[in-house]
């Protein structure tokens, strides 16, 4: 009896040189730019090189535009390695969004509440313990009913993200600014409680500087979640667990306590991520203050291998992409559901790419 097989099979490939991988990562970026060029010339009649330096002035034409650039890309990169260790060991926390907002909201309560009544350097500090111990409580909570009832960690973190917008929704309500804006507006903004909580204002009056603050401090970040990971005992746990949690147990290494330890870290982490947006960046607060950053860290994180320094090349690029297309919107007079799928095809290309990277397509049938 005759076997006819397929034309084509994929085949999962051996480790493909760093240099290979490179050249199909530059490759299917250069092919979603083309491929958003040319979409972007069928809706404007623009010629492609006007909308590659329309790409190029929306993230880094003005300096105001340049520090925006890299305060996307520092808040991303933070999430991102926030979401690391947990995914290191296969813990899949969706929950990243929801972690982040709750320690915006951590974090504006305070600037509120203590603003004027404590020095600046005290308050900022007391929003940082508020921000991490907040985030913290919302990566332990799924981790400990994982641990004790080996609840889905996936569907438990993705619904603590709608508490987390209900409770943000909530605290807006409260501290509108003007009544009946239903917005906050920015927080200390004025009068004897100007500039207090902005981390910024501890280093030099210039509100601008608070960019440059959060890059460092972000970049200082990377670091230490790589020697986190690397080099200590924790980090070792966090890889075997990942590997084999039977291999884990054999041993000695007590599951449930990584699970628990380790999301704590990470919800702490993504709480000190909301505690840069709120007080170096935004200064205010609503639900879309996180921005969705939560779930494009996952997508760094995984592109990245869980590597901290790899994951700021890949935050650098999808933070110029994206401003870039917002600029694309708007010197086109496209609206702003456009710019997305600009984003949502430069994405797809690049995610595109590591399956090229993984598998490779053979060709040649076989008849028996």
């Amino acid at each position: 009896m005759n076997k006819r097989q397929s034309l084509f099979h994929i085949a999962k490939r051996d480790t493909l040189p760093w240099y290979q991988a490179v050249l199909i990562r530059g490759g299917a970026i250069v092919l979603a730019l083309i491929v958003c060029a040319i979409v972007t010339t069928l809706l404007t009649g623009e010629n492609p090189l006007n909308v590659y330096s329309t790409i190029l002035y929306g993230a880094f034409g003005t300096p105001r535009k340049s520090w925006v650039t890299f305060h996307n890309l520092a808040i991303l990169l933070g999430i991102s390695l926030a979401v690391t260790p947990a995914f290191k060991m296969r813990f899949w926390n969706i929950g990243a969004e929801g972690q982040v907002l709750i320690g915006c909201l951590a974090t504006a309560a305070c600037m509120i509440c203590l603003g004027g009544k404590l020095p600046n350097a005290a308050l900022i500090l007391v929003m940082i313990v508020a921000a991490i111990a907040a985030g913290a409580l919302w990566g332990f909570l799924p981790a400990i009913f994982k641990a004790k009832w080996n609840t889905n960690e996936t569907l438990f973190t993705l619904m603590m993200n709608y508490i987390a917008i209900q409770l943000t929704s909530f605290a807006v309500s409260k501290w509108e600014n003007p009544p009946g804006s239903n917005s906050i507006g920015t927080i200390n903004s004025k009068g004897d409680v100007k500039y207090v909580g902005w981390i910024g204002n501890m280093f030099s009056d210039g509100y601008n500087k608070d960019f440059m603050w959060t890059v460092i401090i972000v970049l200082i970040l990377a670091a230490l979640v790589y020697l986190y990971l690397k080099y200590t005992k924790h980090g070792y746990e966090i890889a075997v667990v990942g590997d084999s949690e039977n291999t884990a147990r054999y041993a000695g290494i007590r599951v449930p306590r990584i699970y628990v330890r380790t999301m704590a870290l990470s919800g702490a982490l993504c709480g000190f991520a909301g505690f840069l947006a709120v007080s170096a960046v935004s200064h205010t607060l609503s639900t879309s203050t996180a921005g969705g950053r939560g779930f494009t860290a996952i997508i760094v994180a995984w592109l990245a291998k869980m590597n901290p320094f790899v994951m700021i090349l890949i935050s650098a690029l999808l933070s110029f992409l994206d401003k870039g297309a917002v600029q694309i919107a708007s010197d086109f007079g496209l609206n702003e559901y456009v710019s997305q799928i600009i984003s949502g095809v430069i994405l797809f290309f690049i995610l595109g790419s590591e399956f090229f990277i993984n598998y490779q397509v053979k060709t040649g049938a076989k008849h028996k």
